[in-house]
């Protein structure tokens, strides 16, 4: 049984309403819009929220919704021609009242709802009383095929047989076979079975015994290697010799470390902790203070409508239908895949784009690919924009004037660049003032604590103390390779909160999505500390392996987390978006899969290659021809 039924507006106002229970629906219909209507996600027409089962259906002609709800144990299988009814019903007897868009009338819909319901539930019953009878001959697929299908094509006979099946067509089991049958034996079988020697016949024409089993042997021997008749030499056992070990030329223990050592010392024969700087990095000082720029890409310049040009044969002046659009979506959606959107998401999209433009009436050839273009612009920009405004400064400070420190963990898989972009939010947020503290919880790939306190040291030379009032504005907590990761993490947040220092950004260790042991210390990580902000780090240029990797990782964190509200990832970091041209799918199918914003774009090695998403420059790019 249905328990809810609504008829609304686009704009929001309803219409009619109709409940069959004293149960709320307002937090499922309002999830059904943020989720799926506002986030162009209406490719599939059902929802699922707190046990129920949620259906809709969109009239663009009239910006009208139709949303049915009922329990999701109850198995309904007219639901669907039901919502169709009720569209067709409610369009034709509110049409002139819906043309005005005076939303103001009475819409007394009850008794046509009620009538449409019964009918239709009338219809299943009677439909699952029925008992199931098998096909009759001519609903089968073997009536449909033709007869000339069924004849058997004797060229096929004649074609000569391949060199193994030539092989045993001469084979004695044929010959011996032929000769008891026809009581005769054609000489030519025999040459061709005895290369060195000659069969013997008796009187009969009949092979005898003895020619019969030497040809049975052959035939059984075949393909075995003969024996040699030579003596074996007598094997000379040689002694194994040791693996040498491998000399590595800057190999070395602990007592090698002054030979390998080349940071030049300072006069006090200590290590400086800065680095001097270059004059292109000294002009780069002072350029990211406030907000980051967005991400440029070049836009379609050639003045056409690219892929959209295929649409111009839909027909105007009459409603678009599903059947008119599948051929240009289906174009649409090569084409995406072309620019890295994932298969399956690229499909959602499209279905999405043709349940928006199904029912509208537009009257001239350029309109229909003008709309059709507009649709799919406004479901990726809708896609990219965020669920959540992601300001770090902001929120930074907040954390400041509470007197903790604002914690951020970054990670992801193997050389995607954690490290790298970590170093750049890094100098972004000295450039705006805030003191920094990097907790190198990578305590597994070698070199990686060498290479945060190389980025630390530039830093610091960027930013000398003297210019700061004699604070160092960033510092690396580091205790080595093979700790506890969560362990340090946890005892840099308390060190940052200790000497005041604004914001911690935690350095994971690269991890394949599918290396449980260490989704599982990632997990702890996040658990212990519950850092503000968690972000992935993904490539730009793996395309469809980038959302395996976010999903998997999700999952991870979810699963291993032991927790009923566990945290998972809060953004993304898209690294390496200068390698991609614009193929920039990978954007839109990591953003589609988890509905988290993309936080910063990596666009180049530099402290400043560092930039917020544009998203119209994004979808411009996505749908370039």
């Amino acid at each position: 049984m249905l328990d809810f039924f609504s008829v609304f507006s686009k704009g929001g106002i309803v219409l009619w309403c109709f409940q069959g229970t004293s149960q709320l629906f307002t937090p499922s219909v309002n999830a059904l819009i943020k989720s799926v209507i506002l986030q162009e996600r209406s490719g599939s027409n059902t929802f699922n929220h707190d046990k129920l089962i949620l259906k809709y259906k969109l009239d663009n002609e009239f910006e009208l919704v139709f949303v049915v709800a009922y329990q999701n144990i109850a198995k309904l299988s007219y639901v669907d021609k039901f919502l169709t009814d009720i569209q067709i019903e409610f369009r034709n007897r509110y049409k002139n009242v819906l043309q005005h868009k005076d939303y103001s009338a009475n819409f007394d819909f009850n008794d046509s709802f009620h009538g449409l319901l019964r009918l239709r539930e009338r219809e299943s019953e009677e439909e699952a009383r029925k008992p199931k009878q098998m096909k009759t001959y001519e609903e089968s697929n073997k009536s449909k095929k033709s007869v000339s299908s069924m004849i058997e094509n004797k060229k096929d006979n004649n074609k000569k047989p391949a060199k193994g099946k030539e092989k045993n067509s001469k084979s004695v089991p044929s010959v011996v076979e032929s000769a008891k049958t026809n009581g005769t034996v054609d000489t030519s079988n025999n040459n061709n079975i005895n290369n060195s020697s000659t069969s013997t016949t008796n009187t009969n024409g009949e092979l005898d015994e003895e020619t019969i089993m030497k040809n049975r042997m052959k035939l059984f021997n075949k393909g075995k290697k003969p024996k040699s008749e030579s003596p074996k030499s007598p094997k000379v056992e040689e002694k194994k010799k040791g693996k040498k070990a491998t000399k590595w030329d800057m190999g070395g223990t602990s007592k090698d470390f002054a030979e390998l050592d080349y940071c030049v010392p300072n006069e006090n024969g200590q290590q400086d902790e800065t680095i001097a700087p270059s004059e292109a990095e000294v002009a780069l000082v002072g350029k990211m203070s406030g907000s980051l720029q967005d991400i440029e890409v070049e836009s379609n310049k050639s003045g056409g409508f690219g892929m959209f040009n295929m649409f111009k044969n839909l027909v105007g002046s009459k409603a678009l239908t599903k059947e008119d659009v599948a051929p240009a979506l289906d174009k649409m959606r090569d084409h995406l895949i072309a620019k890295n959107v994932a298969a399956d998401i690229a499909q959602n999209l499209c279905d999405s784009v043709a349940v928006k433009l199904e029912g509208k009436v537009l009257g001239t050839f350029s309109r229909i690919t003008t709309t059709v273009k507009a649709t799919l612009q406004d479901s990726c920009v809708q896609l990219l924009a965020p669920k959540r405004r992601i300001d770090i400064l902001r929120d930074a400070m907040d954390c400041r004037s509470k007197k903790r420190p604002y914690v951020i963990t970054f990670c992801g898989v193997n050389g995607v660049g954690k490290s790298t972009n970590l170093a750049k939010i890094c100098f972004w947020l000295i450039e705006n003032g805030f003191r920094v503290l990097i907790a190198a919880c990578d305590t597994f790939r070698a070199g990686a604590v060498e290479q945060l306190r190389t980025h630390v040291r530039k830093l610091n030379s960027l930013h000398p103390p003297e210019a700061h009032n004699g604070q160092r504005m960033v510092e690396l907590y580091e205790k080595g390779y093979g700790k506890d990761a969560a362990g340090i993490a946890l005892e840099a947040i308390n060190h940052a909160r200790d000497r005041r220092i604004d914001v911690v950004l935690v350095d994971t260790a690269g991890r394949m999505q599918d290396n449980e042991p260490l989704m599982r210390a990632l997990a702890k990580l996040i658990k212990l500390n519950q850092p503000d902000l968690v972000l992935f780090v993904g490539e730009a240029l793996v395309g469809n392996e980038a959302v395996d990797q976010l999903t998997r990782f999700n999952q991870a964190l979810a699963d291993h987390s032991n927790m009923t509200d566990p945290r998972l990832i809060d953004g993304i970091i898209l690294s390496k978006f200068d390698t991609i041209d614009d193929k920039v799918g990978a954007a839109i199918s990591m953003t589609y899969t988890t509905g988290q914003p993309i936080v910063f774009v990596g666009t180049g090695q530099t402290y400043t290659d560092l930039r917020n998403l544009n998203a119209k420059a994004v979808v411009n790019a996505l749908l370039k021809a």
